[in-house]
């Protein structure tokens, strides 16, 4: 985890965190994206991140997947973690959170959201709890509760969870 320390604000948002919603591109990916001459995409994923996916999960954390392109890559690696909320060509981000919300009885307080680009910034402003990874848009790291230390797809995704985790007693390490 990041070496700087959450503030009180921070710790007292983090408890209340119940869903963690996710950009791709940039975020669970370092925002590369490789084409081969086929035409073939792949992106490049966390070990990290997935790990601290799965802890999550084994504490009842719901996971959603917010991303404005579409990837057969993003199914696999989703559905490898065990995130099946996964909504992609999400034009209107804003209209997707709000309706992940409805559909578990949430309110955006119970929400964290990691965004890393300026179309992120509608999601992010609503969030209970907003991060961006230490790579994204300057816009963007200006407007969320925190920056994270590690890039996105570099272990971004596990230093928010570790943090969420933590304050709410049930990171395990």
């Amino acid at each position: 985890m990041s070496v700087k320390k959450p503030g009180p604000e921070i710790i007292e948002k983090a408890k209340k965190i119940k869903i963690i919603i996710l950009d791709v591109d940039g975020v669970l990916t370092d925002g590369g994206i490789i084409v081969d001459d086929n035409g073939v995409e792949s992106k490049n994923f966390h070990v990290r991140d997935g790990l601290a996916i799965a802890v999550a999960v084994k504490h009842d954390m719901k996971f959603s997947i917010i991303s404005g392109r579409y990837s057969k890559v993003v199914e696999l690696r989703t559905s490898e973690l065990g995130i099946h909320d996964v909504h992609q060509n999400a034009m209107d981000k804003v209209k997707v959170f709000t309706s992940i919300l409805a559909k578990h009885n949430f309110t955006p307080d119970d929400a964290a959201f990691m965004g890393d680009d300026v179309n992120d910034l509608g999601v992010l402003e609503l969030a209970g709890l907003s991060f961006a990874p230490s790579n994204a848009d300057e816009t963007v790291k200006s407007k969320v509760n925190w920056v994270t230390g590690c890039g996105g797809g570099k272990g971004a995704v596990r230093e928010m969870i570790e943090l969420i985790l933590t304050e709410q007693g049930k990171w395990d390490y």
